[in-house]
């Protein structure tokens, strides 16, 4: 597969192990490798906005530098703020103050940046972008990383919305859709990784006013299992390009060790390198 102007770029979620994309994106950033097209999700929607406001290593000070500074994660932010991350330092002190995002940069560039969330209503996936409003935008991101059952719901144009991981953790199809049909997919699980959890009927006390929500979170697994089966035959078949990890990784999530998630950074950046110098 060649890589050009219509090539997309999917990246798909997985919390804490998207320190693995954020070592593959700023590998990009090294060699100037941006694609036009990109669609995220979850914690891909988080370090592929600092990919496309190009600010090298934002996504892995964010990630690593500042967990360790900030410790961010934990079930005090879920007991004081409703969300096992604290959202108010991650969606307004990081982009606004402590890790300025480059809002200028992002909302002028002509490239096309979707992100994944979960409508609450409809159990359906959104895909949502944003090019002129500073709130809007980090309330997507914030949406399409709020993470079921440890998190708020958050509301985007007046819709509650949650991970988009939940229907949708690797938005190819989408990029096919939207007229990409060579796409370099960025995972965050090995080669024939498959979840082993299993999938039950979320009983109806849980998220009460959105049954339909509830549906989508009973088949989760499955539908997860079904779109990694997706991309492998798609690898196979040359159709798309795909960089993971290349063994098992022990990052969970939610994810601590500051240690653990420099070592999966480290890993995405060489593979980075390794894909610009064999195909760009």
């Amino acid at each position: 597969m060649l890589i050009n102007r219509n090539t997309g770029l999917v990246l798909e979620g997985g919390g804490m192990r998207g320190v693995f994309t954020a070592g593959v994106l700023d590998a990009f950033m090294k060699h100037e490798l941006y694609f036009h097209y990109v669609v995220a999700v979850s914690a891909g929607a988080c370090n592929g906005l600092s990919y496309m406001s190009r600010q090298i290593r934002r996504a892995r000070l964010s990630n690593i530098d500042f967990l360790a500074r900030y410790n961010y994660i934990g079930l005090k932010h879920l007991i004081r703020q409703g969300s096992i991350f604290d959202q108010k330092l991650l969606y307004d002190d990081f982009p606004n103050k402590l890790l300025p995002y480059d809002f200028d940069t992002f909302f002028n560039s002509h490239d096309e940046f979707e992100m994944v969330t979960t409508n609450c209503l409809t159990g359906k996936a959104c895909y949502l972008t944003e090019k002129k409003d500073r709130r809007r935008l980090l309330d997507i991101v914030r949406a399409s990383s709020s993470l079921p059952f440890v998190s708020k719901i958050v509301e985007v144009d007046g819709i509650p919305m949650l991970d988009g991981g939940i229907v949708d953790s690797i938005p190819l199809l989408r990029a096919m859709e939207k007229g990409h049909k060579g796409n370099v997919v960025v995972m965050t699980r090995n080669y024939g990784y498959r979840s082993t959890g299993k999938d039950r009927k979320v009983p109806s006390f849980i998220y009460k006013d959105y049954p339909r929500l509830r549906v989508a979170l009973s088949h989760r697994h499955q539908v997860y299992n079904e779109q990694l089966e997706m991309v492998d035959q798609l690898e196979a078949r040359g159709e798309i390009l795909c960089i993971r990890p290349r063994k098992p990784i022990e990052v969970d999530r939610v994810e601590k060790d500051v240690d653990k998630l420099e070592k999966l950074y480290e890993e995405g950046f060489a593979l980075g390198e390794e894909f610009v110098e064999k195909y760009v």
